[in-house]
């Protein structure tokens, strides 16, 4: 890590914590079939790409996985607690590490997320942090359906640098799946995988970023 001034954060996995494992047992709860293959770390179905941009809507995503499980009968709230089940939150001391970060770096939130999860987390920040958004921890928040773009797709990574007049050189992109490094590798931009057990917090304490 040389010469870093900016920093691009994912969310999931980087910041608020996810049980994949939590989310197949939601899956199965609502009859979902074979949930590993319809979502998981790194594996979806198209629909979530599309959900993840805005072209699907949270009710005609509702309606998908009625039909999918072969159950017209779900209601909505059983359905967002199956695929809000895999939220589980942000460790102690994170939120003091990015506010820390965001007063030495140009710092940046760049999400793959979609209606539902972006709502459940709105409702957690300001339960649990009295939050009413990220935006106070970043310098600019990126939420895919806002913006209808998704990782790894690279124009979601040119975008942040153009609005931004970041330099790839000096920007660092952390995120837990490896496909979503790529394109920001191939535009010069530094990366790093973020991988369980460890965290962002023991990451830039290791990396002397703070």
């Amino acid at each position: 890590m040389q010469n870093i001034k900016n920093i691009i954060f994912d969310y999931g996995n980087v910041i608020f914590l996810l049980d994949f494992k939590k989310l197949k047992d939601g899956w199965n709860s609502i009859a979902i079939s074979n949930p590993d293959v319809f979502f998981s770390h790194g594996v979806q179905d198209p629909i979530f790409d599309a959900f993840d941009k805005g072209h699907v809507t949270a009710s005609q995503f509702r309606d998908f996985i009625r039909e999918k499980s072969g159950h017209p009968e779900l209601q909505d709230d059983e359905i967002d607690s199956a695929w809000n089940s895999l939220l589980l939150g942000v460790d102690k001391g994170t939120h003091e590490t990015l506010a820390a970060l965001n007063k030495k770096y140009r710092t940046f939130l760049l999400s793959n997320i979609n209606p539902i999860h972006y709502e459940y987390i709105m409702n957690y920040l300001k339960d649990e942090f009295g939050f009413e958004s990220n935006d106070h921890l970043f310098e600019k928040t990126y939420y895919s359906h806002l913006i209808g773009l998704r990782k790894p797709d690279s124009v979601i990574f040119e975008k942040v640098l153009k609005e931004n007049g970041l330099k790839a050189e000096e920007t660092l992109f952390i995120d837990d799946i490896a496909a979503n490094l790529e394109p920001a590798k191939a535009l010069g931009i530094q990366t790093f995988m973020m991988k369980a057990p460890d965290t962002v917090q023991d990451f830039i304490k290791r990396e002397g970023l703070l």
